[in-house]
């Protein structure tokens, strides 16, 4: 800048000069700042601006008119509506956390759980095994106390300590859970848990009417003999026995019809695959699988799976994209679609496309905890069933283009809720690569405006540090780059005359 003239005249000519070299450099951070932003909020920072700030200013809808309103009702209401299915839930086959979570920690020395799925399990020990009237005997004060305990020998500490003073069934309940390093361990534990759990029950059951305090004990008692009961049917499950976890289940489930929080027709549901009753498995779905009930991905999978087992063995796709599918293909593709559109994550494990962990004790629905969980007690089931998991292979990604914008729009349930992602970074331990969907992509104007500001910012500075080279550089690109043309012109020069020639240049 030292040949610039002075004064006005120079400093203008200063700046201009920067200006030319910083322009693309500008563009070329802010292009970076529009990427990160995209990649962390999903949405363009352009975008959101102009919607958010500029169209009010510029003339946008007048949020007290009529339609308005009943847009943001209609808003209100898809974010409540997607609120309720970013609810976690209890796992219905959560593993014991002494006898199976544990040794994978001693195996491996990492840790399957999180500290949130954890702290959500304190808070249901606490809403199902405590009740106010716990006070009234020591035994229930001390676990009382211990649910709420963060270190496991405390709470294992606790638990002993309540059985000094009483058969305490929730103690026995804590000691198979944390305790027990064996099923079997853990089965023996919940056998005298129940003995003492049914006794409670009786006595809190013919109390039940003479005031709320009472009442209360007696929601606690069946909380916990429900608990009990389902675990040992879990305990005869994985030891083996599993007729008699099924007749467990069935006879639990004709006790306490009400409690449905347990979810164990999903415990019985895989129960009965693994005896291959298909017909039961029919039975207990037509009594679930209803359009007033919550979903799962129990549910609709399995559900799929019978539709794909009654054509699976002998299907064919290059058959069926000769001759059309048939109507049971027909059912059991629009299955597999219905499936995979509540939970799109459950390919990818049945598949084995991704590596399975243990199962957390929570799951999101429609989420990759809670594709984890299926697919974890569920795999085995779909390699039982000839060619089913060759028929979802085949069908599966069909489902995203009958919904191509998932998060607006749904074809058989409610558009897919945004939260997953962050519910199950929560959920899941930090070794494992939480599955997203729908995937953020970078639109391609973000990825052409990026690149075209880097390519010019790159050249505006070679320009100013090298301006004679770069001019050579320039020359020569120009030249290659006409080099086609100017041959073409001259050979169309040489075959036509003269004279046509001069006509068409003066036209």
């Amino acid at each position: 800048f030292r040949n610039q003239p002075t004064g006005f005249i120079g400093h203008f000519c200063i700046i201009g000069r920067l200006s030319t070299i910083t322009g693309p450099l500008r563009l070329f951070l802010f292009q970076i700042f529009e990427w990160w932003y995209f990649r962390k909020y999903g949405t363009s920072f352009i975008e959101q601006v102009s919607v958010s700030h500029l169209r009010p200013l510029l003339g946008g809808v007048d949020s007290s008119s009529p339609s308005n309103s009943n847009t943001s009702n209609g808003e209100a209401d898809s974010n409540r509506q997607s609120v309720s299915e970013c609810k976690v839930w209890r796992n219905p086959l959560n593993l014991f956390r002494g006898a199976e979570y544990n040794r994978y920690t001693w195996v491996t020395g990492r840790e399957p759980l999180t500290y949130y799925d954890m702290n959500l399990s304190a808070q249901d020990h606490q809403t199902f095994f405590t009740c106010d009237s716990d006070h009234l005997r020591p035994a229930d004060a001390i676990m009382q106390k211990a649910w709420r305990e963060r270190n496991p020998q405390a709470r294992i500490s606790a638990a002993h300590e309540a059985l000094e003073l009483e058969d305490c069934a929730t103690a026995y309940i804590l000691l198979a859970e944390e305790e027990a390093t064996t099923i079997m361990e853990a089965e023996r534990l919940f056998k005298q848990a129940l003995k003492a759990g049914e006794s409670c029950y009786r006595r809190s059951q013919q109390l039940q009417h003479h005031g709320t305090q009472y009442e209360a004990q007696h929601r606690r008692d069946t909380n916990v003999l429900v608990y009990i009961k389902r675990r040992l049917a879990m305990c005869s499950r994985k030891l083996g026995r599993t007729r008699e976890a099924v007749k467990m289940m069935r006879d639990l489930m004709k006790e306490f019809p009400l409690l449905s929080m347990f979810n164990i027709h999903e415990n019985l549901l895989e129960s009965l695959l693994e005896l291959q009753n298909y017909a039961d498995v029919q039975a207990v779905l037509a009594k679930y699988d209803d359009i007033s009930l919550p979903k799962s991905a129990t549910i609709c999978y399995t559900a799929a799976l019978l539709k794909a087992r009654a054509v699976s063995d002998k299907f064919s796709p290059e058959a069926a994209s000769r001759r059309g599918l048939s109507t049971a293909e027909m059912n059991a593709v629009e299955a597999i679609h219905r499936a995979v559109e509540f939970n799109p994550h459950v390919p990818k494990y049945l598949l084995e496309m991704k590596s399975l962990i243990l199962p957390p004790e929570h799951i999101l629905k429609r989420g990759d905890s809670e594709a984890i969980a299926y697919a974890f007690f569920h795999l085995q089931h779909w390699k039982r069933v000839e060619g089913a998991l060759n028929l979802l292979h085949c069908t599966w990604e069909g489902t995203f283009r009958m919904i191509p914008y998932p998060l607006e729009k749904g074809h058989l349930f409610y558009p897919y809720p945004i939260c997953t992602e962050t519910a199950d970074r929560e959920l899941l331990p930090m070794f494992h690569e939480v599955s997203v969907y729908p995937k953020k992509e970078l639109p391609f104007f973000i990825l052409f405006t990026a690149g075209l500001c880097s390519f010019t910012a790159m050249l505006a500075l070679l320009t100013h540090q090298f301006p004679e080279l770069m001019g050579v550089f320039a020359k020569a690109f120009l030249s290659t780059l006409f080099a086609p043309l100017n041959f073409i012109m001259e050979k169309v020069e040489s075959i036509l005359p003269s004279s046509l020639w001069h006509q068409l240049t003066r036209i």
